[in-house]
């Protein structure tokens, strides 16, 4: 049975790609950011600003559920935009929770966890080391405690590093891009030697999508391939994968101190609602 869901941040690298998957899979979408013009026209477009919106339940036509995907300066780890707007963040979720909202969805990050090494999991402790961390962190267990209170069904999505749609984006993908096709023959690099857990655009946001549509799975769930693999090998993939000429010049920049070596997500719960809902036949 189709949700009437709102998407906030519709129209932003990863909300574009989602916009379209819920609508695949047959959802009622209300699509919002500051401009509109890059959302699939089979959403409903509403242009503006979440949180100088008075009565936001009513104003974006009553949604089941709120994807919250909107946050910005999301590859300037320490913009201190970050812990700027996280009141902004929960105050706008809470009026939602406060007025009829069903579900809250939120979309978090993988630099929650700060350093850590092997597999994450839903329950791995936090001690995030960036104010994008910090922010998105604190977020969450706002959200924990409101949506307890308020008897609201919660799920956090934990992404990991997307591939993918790189025009628009500001990934180390999006920058190669951009460098290929302005001509540059070298790209500055680290020493590519950190493990990731890397997962394609399209199936980074089927998968959130699917979650938005499950019930039974909530609390943070990890949207990732489940597996590590060495960033040289990603991007030079990505790099042969597309046909650019560019080559990376190794070394030019240092590991960034809170990456981890080798990291990766524990996909059990992405798994079981894909699962589920193949099952339910709305997959």
């Amino acid at each position: 049975m189709a949700q009437k869901i709102l998407v906030t941040g519709a129209n932003g690298y990863i909300g574009t790609g989602v916009v379209k998957a819920l609508l695949a899979l047959k959802q009622n979408v209300i699509a919002t950011d500051f401009s509109v013009d890059g959302i699939d026209s089979r959403a409903k477009a509403i242009a503006g600003n979440i949180f100088e919106t008075e009565n936001p339940y009513e104003y974006f036509r009553k949604p089941d559920v709120v994807l919250h995907l909107a946050w910005r300066n999301g590859f300037v780890h320490n913009a201190d935009s970050h812990l700027g707007d996280l009141a902004n963040h929960y105050n706008f979720l809470s009026k939602m929770a406060d007025s009829g909202v069903k579900k809250i969805v939120a979309l978090g990050s993988m630099h929650e966890i700060g350093f850590w090494e092997g597999r994450i999991k839903d329950n791995t402790p936090c001690n995030p080391l960036s104010l994008y961390g910090i922010s998105k962190n604190a977020l969450r267990q706002s959200l924990e405690l409101l949506c307890k209170q308020k008897n609201i069904l919660f799920q956090w999505i934990r992404g990991y590093y997307i591939v993918g749609n790189s025009e628009k984006g500001a990934s180390i993908f999006s920058k190669i891009t951009a460098a290929e096709k302005g001509g540059k023959t070298e790209f500055p690099f680290t020493t590519g030697k950190n493990q990731y857990d890397f997962i394609d655009y399209d199936e980074f946001c089927l998968q959130i999508a699917n979650v938005v549509i499950n019930n039974s799975v909530l609390g943070t769930i990890n949207c990732c391939s489940g597996y590590p693999e060495s960033l040289a090998s990603r991007v030079e993939r990505f790099i042969k994968d597309n046909n650019y000429n560019i080559k990376l010049n190794y070394g030019t920049f240092p590991d960034r101190p809170y990456d981890s070596l080798a990291v990766w997500g524990d996909n059990f719960k992405i798994q079981q609602i894909l699962k589920e809902n193949k099952e339910a036949g709305i997959c």
